[in-house]
């Protein structure tokens, strides 16, 4: 029996495994924080932040099951970043990301985006909230019919209905 070798090997499998998790939460945590300036409103510091989380996503090892997560927080914060310059929402391809993790960014800046809708509209700024709100129905017209297997696209169904109930209380928001 060879189970010594066998130990060893999992062993460093399981130290690479472990430091790539590492890294991969710094990696969401820069994601995370991109998105907090993009409410604070500084730009350019978000950019900075979702720059340094793109250099550390091509760095990682192509691990793909675990890639996915923080690929779909780097799309959430890229997607923002553009809607909020007055941009158009790009695409996986232009992101450089997965199509799994694309579309459950997608989902996931529905709710960034009705943050945005409240805080324009705490502010007086009806049209601006209008113009976030239109992103949202967007995304979610584009996404919300999309059905895949949950061992293809985990959580999806769950973030479609959770998006479909931001928008129609971002919508009675703008209505009142």
């Amino acid at each position: 029996m060879d189970v010594g070798e066998v130990e060893k090997i999992l062993l460093e499998k399981e130290k690479n495994l472990d430091e790539y998790i590492r890294e991969e939460r710094g990696l969401v945590r820069l994601c995370a924080s991109s998105i907090k300036e993009i409410h604070r409103g500084n730009l350019e510091k978000a950019k900075e932040l979702a720059g340094k989380a793109r250099e550390g996503i091509d760095a990682l090892p192509a691990v793909e099951r675990r890639k996915k997560h923080v690929e779909q927080e780097y799309a959430e914060a890229i997607v923002l970043i553009s809607v909020f310059e007055g941009g158009k929402v790009p695409g996986h391809v232009e992101i450089g990301i997965g199509p799994e993790a694309y579309l459950l960014g997608l989902l996931d800046c529905v709710g960034e985006l009705k943050r945005l809708v409240l805080e324009s509209l705490r502010k007086g700024e009806k049209e601006k909230a209008e113009g976030y709100f239109v992103k949202m129905e967007e995304i979610y017209e584009e996404v919300g019919h999309l059905h895949f297997s949950s061992a293809l696209v985990p959580e999806m169904r769950r973030k479609q209905d959770v998006a479909r109930m931001q928008v129609e209380d971002a919508r009675g928001k703008l209505i009142k």
